[in-house]
Protein backbone atom coordinates (compact mmCIF):
# COMPACT_ATOMS: atom_id res chain seq x y z
CA UNK A 1 0.00 0.00 0.00
CA UNK A 2 1.34 3.38 -1.02
CA UNK A 3 1.23 6.08 1.65
CA UNK A 4 2.42 9.65 1.82
CA UNK A 5 3.32 11.81 4.75
CA UNK A 6 2.26 15.42 5.13
CA UNK A 7 5.87 16.54 4.75
CA UNK A 8 6.13 14.78 1.38
CA UNK A 9 2.87 16.32 0.16
CA UNK A 10 4.06 19.77 1.22
CA UNK A 11 7.41 19.25 -0.51
CA UNK A 12 5.61 18.38 -3.77
CA UNK A 13 2.82 20.93 -3.63
CA UNK A 14 4.24 24.16 -2.20
CA UNK A 15 6.89 24.80 -4.91
CA UNK A 16 4.08 24.77 -7.48
CA UNK A 17 1.24 26.30 -5.46
CA UNK A 18 2.69 29.74 -4.73
CA UNK A 19 3.96 30.48 -8.28
CA UNK A 20 0.63 29.25 -9.64
CA UNK A 21 -1.38 31.60 -7.42
CA UNK A 22 0.84 34.57 -8.18
CA UNK A 23 0.72 33.90 -11.93
CA UNK A 24 -3.05 33.38 -11.87
CA UNK A 25 -3.54 36.70 -10.09
CA UNK A 26 -1.29 38.33 -12.69
CA UNK A 27 -3.31 36.98 -15.60
CA UNK A 28 -6.49 38.25 -13.96
CA UNK A 29 -5.25 41.86 -14.06
CA UNK A 30 -2.91 41.80 -17.07
CA UNK A 31 -4.10 43.60 -20.23
CA UNK A 32 -4.61 41.54 -23.40
CA UNK A 33 -4.27 38.14 -21.67
CA UNK A 34 -6.59 39.26 -18.87
CA UNK A 35 -9.32 40.54 -21.16
CA UNK A 36 -12.86 39.27 -20.83
CA UNK A 37 -12.57 37.53 -24.17
CA UNK A 38 -9.88 35.18 -22.79
CA UNK A 39 -11.59 32.18 -21.11
CA UNK A 40 -10.80 31.44 -17.49
CA UNK A 41 -9.60 27.94 -18.41
CA UNK A 42 -6.94 29.47 -20.65
CA UNK A 43 -5.69 31.70 -17.82
CA UNK A 44 -5.57 28.79 -15.39
CA UNK A 45 -3.71 26.67 -17.92
CA UNK A 46 -1.18 29.44 -18.61
CA UNK A 47 -0.64 29.98 -14.88
CA UNK A 48 -0.09 26.26 -14.30
CA UNK A 49 2.29 25.98 -17.25
CA UNK A 50 4.24 29.02 -16.07
CA UNK A 51 4.48 27.65 -12.51
CA UNK A 52 5.92 24.38 -13.82
CA UNK A 53 8.29 25.97 -16.35
CA UNK A 54 9.72 28.46 -13.86
CA UNK A 55 10.70 25.92 -11.20
CA UNK A 56 14.40 25.92 -12.11
CA UNK A 57 14.58 29.72 -11.91
CA UNK A 58 12.78 30.17 -8.60
CA UNK A 59 14.71 30.51 -5.34
CA UNK A 60 14.12 27.85 -2.67
CA UNK A 61 11.34 28.50 -0.21
CA UNK A 62 12.12 29.50 3.33
CA UNK A 63 12.03 26.51 5.73
CA UNK A 64 9.26 28.13 7.78
CA UNK A 65 7.09 28.57 4.68
CA UNK A 66 7.82 25.12 3.26
CA UNK A 67 6.92 23.49 6.57
CA UNK A 68 3.64 25.35 7.02
CA UNK A 69 0.99 22.67 7.67
CA UNK A 70 -2.07 22.49 5.47
CA UNK A 71 -4.44 22.78 8.41
CA UNK A 72 -2.93 26.11 9.55
CA UNK A 73 -5.76 28.18 8.12
CA UNK A 74 -4.49 31.60 9.17
CA UNK A 75 -0.91 31.06 7.97
CA UNK A 76 -2.08 29.60 4.65
CA UNK A 77 -4.54 32.46 4.15
CA UNK A 78 -1.79 35.04 4.65
CA UNK A 79 0.49 33.24 2.19
CA UNK A 80 -2.29 33.04 -0.42
CA UNK A 81 -3.15 36.69 0.14
CA UNK A 82 0.46 37.71 -0.42
CA UNK A 83 0.63 35.93 -3.78
CA UNK A 84 -2.64 37.47 -4.90
CA UNK A 85 -1.57 40.97 -3.87
CA UNK A 86 1.79 40.76 -5.66
CA UNK A 87 0.29 39.21 -8.80
CA UNK A 88 -2.49 41.79 -9.01
CA UNK A 89 0.00 44.62 -8.41
CA UNK A 90 2.20 43.39 -11.26
CA UNK A 91 -0.78 43.26 -13.59
CA UNK A 92 -1.90 46.67 -12.35
CA UNK A 93 1.53 48.12 -13.18
CA UNK A 94 1.17 47.01 -16.80
CA UNK A 95 -2.42 48.23 -16.94
CA UNK A 96 -1.26 51.66 -15.73
CA UNK A 97 0.98 51.96 -18.80
CA UNK A 98 -1.91 50.96 -21.08
CA UNK A 99 -4.15 53.51 -19.37
CA UNK A 100 -1.50 56.20 -19.90
CA UNK A 101 -1.48 55.60 -23.66
CA UNK A 102 -5.28 55.54 -23.80
CA UNK A 103 -5.34 58.75 -21.77
CA UNK A 104 -3.10 60.34 -24.39
CA UNK A 105 -5.56 59.27 -27.07
CA UNK A 106 -8.40 60.76 -25.03
CA UNK A 107 -6.64 64.13 -24.81
CA UNK A 108 -5.87 64.13 -28.52
CA UNK A 109 -9.45 63.21 -29.38
CA UNK A 110 -10.82 66.06 -27.30
CA UNK A 111 -8.41 68.51 -28.93
CA UNK A 112 -9.43 67.28 -32.39
CA UNK A 113 -13.09 67.77 -31.61
CA UNK A 114 -13.90 64.06 -31.56
CA UNK A 115 -15.44 64.10 -28.11
CA UNK A 116 -18.83 63.50 -29.72
CA UNK A 117 -17.47 60.31 -31.33
CA UNK A 118 -17.42 58.38 -28.07
CA UNK A 119 -18.78 54.87 -27.87
CA UNK A 120 -19.15 52.15 -25.28
CA UNK A 121 -16.21 49.78 -25.04
CA UNK A 122 -17.39 46.34 -23.84
CA UNK A 123 -13.85 45.25 -22.89
CA UNK A 124 -13.27 48.04 -20.39
CA UNK A 125 -16.97 48.67 -19.68
CA UNK A 126 -16.50 52.40 -20.21
CA UNK A 127 -17.07 55.10 -22.81
CA UNK A 128 -14.03 56.07 -24.88
CA UNK A 129 -13.33 58.22 -27.90
CA UNK A 130 -12.26 56.83 -31.25
CA UNK A 131 -8.67 57.99 -30.83
CA UNK A 132 -8.47 56.46 -27.36
CA UNK A 133 -9.57 53.08 -28.70
CA UNK A 134 -7.14 53.42 -31.61
CA UNK A 135 -4.27 54.04 -29.21
CA UNK A 136 -5.44 51.17 -26.99
CA UNK A 137 -5.53 48.76 -29.93
CA UNK A 138 -2.15 49.90 -31.21
CA UNK A 139 -0.50 49.57 -27.81
CA UNK A 140 -1.98 46.08 -27.38
CA UNK A 141 -0.33 45.01 -30.65
CA UNK A 142 2.86 46.78 -29.63
CA UNK A 143 2.84 44.95 -26.29
CA UNK A 144 2.92 41.60 -28.07
CA UNK A 145 5.28 42.61 -30.89
CA UNK A 146 7.93 44.02 -28.56
CA UNK A 147 7.69 40.92 -26.33
CA UNK A 148 6.16 42.86 -23.48
CA UNK A 149 4.47 39.68 -22.23
CA UNK A 150 7.92 38.09 -21.88
CA UNK A 151 9.10 41.08 -19.85
CA UNK A 152 6.12 40.65 -17.55
CA UNK A 153 6.79 36.93 -17.12
CA UNK A 154 10.46 37.64 -16.36
CA UNK A 155 9.39 40.23 -13.78
CA UNK A 156 7.02 37.68 -12.25
CA UNK A 157 9.77 35.08 -11.89
CA UNK A 158 12.22 37.64 -10.49
CA UNK A 159 9.61 38.89 -8.04
CA UNK A 160 10.10 35.69 -6.04
CA UNK A 161 13.65 36.85 -5.34
CA UNK A 162 12.68 40.46 -4.60
CA UNK A 163 9.55 39.52 -2.62
CA UNK A 164 9.90 35.90 -1.42
CA UNK A 165 6.95 33.95 -0.14
CA UNK A 166 6.35 34.95 3.47
CA UNK A 167 3.55 35.41 5.97
CA UNK A 168 3.45 39.22 5.62
CA UNK A 169 1.18 40.07 2.67
CA UNK A 170 1.00 43.79 3.36
CA UNK A 171 4.75 44.35 3.60
CA UNK A 172 4.79 44.44 -0.21
CA UNK A 173 2.18 47.22 -0.31
CA UNK A 174 4.06 49.22 2.29
CA UNK A 175 7.31 48.94 0.34
CA UNK A 176 6.03 49.43 -3.21
CA UNK A 177 3.05 51.75 -2.55
CA UNK A 178 1.29 50.99 -5.87
CA UNK A 179 -1.30 53.70 -5.20
CA UNK A 180 1.32 56.21 -6.37
CA UNK A 181 1.56 54.61 -9.79
CA UNK A 182 -1.51 56.56 -10.89
CA UNK A 183 0.73 59.58 -11.45
CA UNK A 184 2.37 57.58 -14.25
CA UNK A 185 -0.90 57.76 -16.20
CA UNK A 186 -0.91 61.55 -16.37
CA UNK A 187 2.84 61.96 -16.83
CA UNK A 188 3.23 59.43 -19.64
CA UNK A 189 -0.11 60.34 -21.22
CA UNK A 190 0.76 64.03 -21.46
CA UNK A 191 4.23 63.14 -22.73
CA UNK A 192 2.76 61.13 -25.60
CA UNK A 193 0.01 63.65 -26.41
CA UNK A 194 2.14 66.80 -26.08
CA UNK A 195 3.44 67.01 -29.70
CA UNK A 196 0.00 66.65 -31.23
CA UNK A 197 -1.66 68.91 -28.65
CA UNK A 198 0.95 71.60 -29.38
CA UNK A 199 0.26 71.27 -33.11
CA UNK A 200 -3.49 71.59 -32.61
CA UNK A 201 -2.98 74.55 -30.28
CA UNK A 202 -1.02 76.31 -33.02
CA UNK A 203 -3.83 75.58 -35.50
CA UNK A 204 -6.39 77.03 -33.08
CA UNK A 205 -4.28 80.16 -32.70
CA UNK A 206 -4.11 80.53 -36.48
CA UNK A 207 -7.87 80.06 -36.80
CA UNK A 208 -8.45 82.61 -34.05
CA UNK A 209 -6.25 85.12 -35.87
CA UNK A 210 -8.14 84.51 -39.11
CA UNK A 211 -11.47 85.07 -37.39
CA UNK A 212 -10.23 88.44 -36.11
CA UNK A 213 -8.71 89.55 -39.41
CA UNK A 214 -11.61 88.37 -41.60
CA UNK A 215 -14.80 88.30 -39.48
CA UNK A 216 -16.94 87.47 -42.51
CA UNK A 217 -15.39 83.98 -42.67
CA UNK A 218 -17.44 81.37 -40.85
CA UNK A 219 -14.64 79.99 -38.67
CA UNK A 220 -16.84 77.21 -37.33
CA UNK A 221 -17.46 75.88 -40.83
CA UNK A 222 -13.77 75.64 -41.74
CA UNK A 223 -12.30 75.15 -38.28
CA UNK A 224 -13.51 71.62 -37.67
CA UNK A 225 -12.31 70.13 -41.01
CA UNK A 226 -8.94 71.83 -40.63
CA UNK A 227 -8.50 70.70 -37.02
CA UNK A 228 -9.62 67.17 -37.86
CA UNK A 229 -7.35 66.94 -40.89
CA UNK A 230 -4.31 68.23 -39.04
CA UNK A 231 -5.10 65.91 -36.14
CA UNK A 232 -5.31 62.86 -38.38
CA UNK A 233 -2.07 63.83 -40.08
CA UNK A 234 -0.43 64.23 -36.68
CA UNK A 235 -1.72 60.79 -35.61
CA UNK A 236 -0.13 59.19 -38.65
CA UNK A 237 3.16 60.92 -37.89
CA UNK A 238 3.25 60.18 -34.14
CA UNK A 239 2.04 56.58 -34.07
CA UNK A 240 5.45 55.16 -35.15
CA UNK A 241 7.06 57.07 -32.25
CA UNK A 242 4.83 55.52 -29.58
CA UNK A 243 7.16 52.60 -28.88
CA UNK A 244 9.82 54.58 -27.00
CA UNK A 245 7.63 56.16 -24.27
CA UNK A 246 5.60 52.97 -23.90
CA UNK A 247 8.71 50.83 -23.50
CA UNK A 248 10.33 53.23 -21.06
CA UNK A 249 7.22 53.47 -18.89
CA UNK A 250 6.75 49.69 -18.89
CA UNK A 251 10.35 49.01 -17.91
CA UNK A 252 10.26 51.74 -15.25
CA UNK A 253 7.37 50.03 -13.47
CA UNK A 254 8.50 46.42 -13.98
CA UNK A 255 11.99 47.08 -12.63
CA UNK A 256 10.47 47.53 -9.18
CA UNK A 257 9.65 43.82 -9.07
CA UNK A 258 13.25 42.73 -9.73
Amino acid sequence: MISFTEAQILAWMTPLLWPFLRALALFQALPVLGARTVPMRVRIGLAAFLAIAAQESLPPLAPAVAATPLDAAQAMLLLVLQQVVIGLSLGFAVRVVFAAVEFAGEIIGLQMGLNFAGFFDPLSASTATATSRLFGTMVAWLFIVMNGHLLVIAALVQSFSAFPVGPEPFAFLHQMQPQRWGAEIFGTGLWIALPLVTMLLFINLVLGTISRVAPQINIFAIGFPVTLGVGLFGLVMTLPLMQQPFTMALERLLVQFR
